[in-house]
């Protein structure tokens, strides 16, 4: 009930009751809500009265990471966006949150809920998680099927992306081709398995971005209790791959020095959801959490 800004870190299938029970009976009149993604807000599945800021300062990064990077003296880049400006003083207090991450160090981008959220759920869907986790899957089960050690299959699919996508962060698309060979980038431009098809696949999926099916089903499922996504987690926690990833990790060397995400990514199996609200009071530039 004294929070000037009050930020909710909940995963996005929370929120909304956890808004409705606990914050917004004791929301002091003009205190701030700020995000770190628009999914709630955009889907209308939390609708703050006109007078509070509504804000977000979206991490390009993982929390742990964020904490990281902040505890470096660096900072992980952001997105930012202000939903609601009752009182003209939003935009400030929204780079002052960012500024207090350490995210400005790395830089923001100016965007709203609207785009946030749908480019990040169809990135996540279509490219980095429902993208490059089947790839990887389906190449390894293609070349062990075909009689392929599972370790080498393993290296070529999977552990040698790091590399690619460590160049690509670094100069894009054209640095990760050019670092590779002229055989390789050869059979990049004339056998590639993405094509046309996966195209409109893609289409199919941000419409439904776009239009709130994915949004509805997911919260749906979870206010079933999530059979669904248990049933998914368990299916794919458990494919091929997996097998041999672990064996093959614990022999890097880089992999046997103290990790502090170790424990958590290892013992990640859709069995752990942390949840939590922060809660933070604005003076000028500074943030600080409330005890």
């Amino acid at each position: 009930a004294e929070a000037d800004v009050v930020m909710i870190l909940l995963p996005d299938q929370y929120q909304a009751a956890v808004y409705k029970k606990d914050v917004e009976p004791n929301l002091k009149p003009g205190a701030a809500l700020a995000f770190a993604h628009g999914f709630n807000i955009h889907y209308g599945y939390i609708k703050p009265s006109e007078d509070h800021p509504v804000f977000m300062v979206a991490p390009k990064g993982p929390g742990h990471i964020v904490r990281r990077e902040y505890a470096a003296g660096r900072g992980v880049p952001v997105v930012v966006a202000v939903e609601q400006d009752p009182d003209g003083k939003t935009w400030p207090l929204c780079l002052a949150y960012a500024k207090a991450l350490g995210a400005l160090r790395a830089g923001a981008i100016k965007t709203t809920f609207t785009e946030e959220t749908e480019t990040d759920l169809f990135g996540e869907q279509n490219v980095l998680m429902g993208g490059v986790n089947k790839l990887v899957e389906m190449g390894f089960e293609v070349l062990t099927d075909a009689g392929y050690q599972p370790e080498i299959a393993y290296f070529e699919v999977c552990h040698e992306l790091k590399m690619l996508v460590d160049l690509m962060n670094e100069g894009g698309l054209n640095k990760a081709r050019w670092s590779c060979s002229d055989t390789a980038q050869y059979g990049d431009y004339t056998n590639t398995c993405i094509d046309e098809h996966v195209r409109e696949r893609m289409q199919y999926h941000l419409q439904r971005i776009q239009d709130g099916s994915f949004a509805k089903e997911f919260i749906e499922d979870q206010d079933a209790g999530a059979p669904k996504f248990k049933a998914l987690q368990e299916e794919y926690g458990n494919v091929r791959i997996e097998t041999v990833g672990p064996k093959l990790r614990a022999m890097f060397s880089w992999n046997n020095q103290t990790d502090a995400d170790a424990d958590m990514a290892e013992s990640f199996n859709g069995k752990i959801a942390r949840t939590q609200v922060q809660r933070f009071r604005c003076s000028g530039c500074m943030l600080r959490a409330d005890e």
